[in-house]
């Protein structure tokens, strides 16, 4: 029926009834009749109008539940079919349900259980209420998260996949009814527990933990439910170039808490080690010539290891340029060093490179 014929119709039917819904309103109604032409709804004191076979058909489920005299709410399409009866809208009205009931939930911050449909490279798809819900990488709990390294979207999609068909208590975080958007977060869900747990620490108190994931700056680490991160330089006082060199996904470790920010902690595990730098000045000397393994070049200079927790470094100034630094020494080999300073809080030992007359780059192996 055309927008004309409806408003013609409006103002006829609001002479005859003293109260009659809108186009586009919900009302509810008793359940009539159900036949090959559609379902039957009385709407009281007025009129009796029809929900039209597809739409049965597009929800099986649905009609298995109906019976005849049961209230359902349906929405007002158009006043009057071909056949003289009201055009109504099950689906629509119980989708308008369903968006009432999703806002209530998100503004109660209800945390409940979903589904997961699928996985692609940017997060989740979960079913809530029938309607599909994205969570984002980002909102994954700590048990969830993938820890990738380098980030590998094909091992990040791999590592959510493992999750499709599992359930997850999730809360809704963002809900848009014009746009049909409903974000969720696990993470978010995980929160009131998580400040309990946090509650119970402080800085300073050692925890046992598992390695869950390593990646190029750190470790992270298990502990009741929590998970803090061992930041590179906080897992040992010699210097790392790669976290796999020290521990391995699944070990247990023992690690002190240095900072609680907010949900974040931090740990360290070379807190709980004994500090080689505390008596290096007994052992080495400003002046002093030792020999020493290049273990490393930066644009900074080079580093060089004396003992196996003592490392120093030679700084760039000292070559001129980092290509004439890498021309005189070379990674892997021992060369002769003078010990210009030496910083035992700072963990810092300066050196400078010492060649005879006869060749720049004499080294012994």
């Amino acid at each position: 029926m055309t927008k004309q014929k409806n408003k013609q119709l409006d103002t006829i039917l609001r002479k005859t009834y003293s109260r009659i819904p809108k186009i586009g309103e919900f009302v509810e109604g008793k359940i009539s009749g159900l036949s090959k032409r559609g379902l039957f709804v009385d709407i009281d004191n007025f009129k009796t109008g029809v929900v039209y076979p597809k739409e049965l058909k597009e929800n099986p489920g649905l009609m298995k539940s109906l019976k005849i005299g049961d209230p359902v709410l349906v929405k007002i399409i158009s006043f009057e079919n071909d056949y003289g009866y009201l055009e109504l809208s099950l689906k629509e009205a119980k989708a308008e349900q369903i968006w009432t009931e999703l806002q209530e939930i998100m503004d109660s911050k209800k945390i409940f259980e979903a589904k997961v449909l699928k996985a692609n490279k940017g997060g989740l798809i979960l079913d809530v209420k029938g309607f599909q819900a994205f969570m984002p990488v980002s909102q994954l709990s700590n048990e969830h998260y993938p820890r990738v390294e380098g980030g590998d979207t094909q091992k990040i999609l791999q590592a959510l996949q493992k999750l499709v068909n599992k359930k997850l208590k999730i809360r809704i975080i963002t809900l848009d009814r014009k746009e049909e958007k409903i974000i969720v977060s696990e993470k978010a869900a995980c929160e009131e527990e998580k400040e309990k747990l946090i509650k119970k620490y402080k800085v300073g108190d050692i925890v046992e933990g598992t390695v869950t994931g390593i990646v190029d700056f750190g470790v992270f680490v298990k502990f009741d439910k929590l998970e803090g991160l061992v930041h590179i330089s906080e897992l040992d006082y010699q210097l790392i170039e790669d976290p796999h060199d020290i521990v391995k996904v699944g070990d247990k470790v023992k690690a002190k808490i240095i900072s609680i920010d907010d949900d974040k902690i931090s740990l360290s595990i070379k807190a709980l080690k004994k500090n080689p730098w505390e008596k290096v000045e007994e052992k080495y000397k400003k002046g002093q010539i030792v020999k020493g393994t290049v273990t490393k070049f930066n644009p900074f200079g080079a580093f060089v290891q004396l003992d196996k927790k003592i490392h120093g470094l030679a700084h760039i100034s000292e070559f001129g340029s980092e290509n004439k630094m890498k021309e005189m020494l070379e990674i892997g080999k021992k060369y002769d060093f003078k010990i210009l300073s030496i910083k035992p809080k700072e963990y810092r030992m300066a050196l400078k490179p010492i060649f005879n007359n006869s060749s720049k780059r004499k080294s012994e192996k």
